[in-house]
């Protein structure tokens, strides 16, 4: 990876995909992965960083329908919709905390940290994800985002 055209943000591995031979990318604090080559935004510094914790629900669209929680994931993204709006409702009406849930259902190894993705910049997260994430205030919850790996729910927590 010399060459400067490259060049990938920090935490950031080409890797190739066994199954299928594709050049895929892995974020080795999150351990997330995408198809498209994460960006080093210009305009972001590195000490730009927020924390988040996340819930999770993979369908059978998801980039790796299989989790900790399920070898093979058969729901529809329809049903993983529905069930991540339960869960935000749930945190929004304050009967469970995004921790908690998360911790139970999320579908991310993340779930054994209560959700908690710890710090990242800009160009670290999917795309749709890294928006979502950096539009939300401390302590605030996102709608429901969709991204490769799934359906999410966002909380900025840092």
């Amino acid at each position: 990876m010399g060459d400067s055209g490259d060049e990938l943000p920090k935490g950031w591995e080409k890797r190739q995909s066994r199954s299928t031979g594709q050049v895929y990318y892995l974020n080795m604090y999150t351990k997330e992965s995408q198809w498209e080559k994460p960006t080093c935004d210009a305009s972001t510094k590195d000490d730009e960083k927020i924390r988040c914790s996340h819930l999770l629900v993979k369908h059978t669209g998801s980039r790796r329908p299989s989790s900790w929680r399920e070898e093979t994931i058969t729901r529809s993204k329809e049903e993983a919709r529905e069930l991540v709006q339960q869960y935000r409702e749930m945190i929004v009406s304050e009967q469970k905390t995004i921790e908690e849930l998360a911790t139970e259902f999320s579908d991310c190894s993340s779930a054994k940290k209560k959700g908690d993705l710890g710090y990242f910049t800009k160009g670290a997260m999917q795309k749709a994800f890294e928006e979502a994430a950096f539009q939300l205030q401390v302590g605030e919850i996102s709608d429901l985002v969709e991204s490769d790996s799934g359906v999410h729910i966002i909380k900025r927590t840092g």
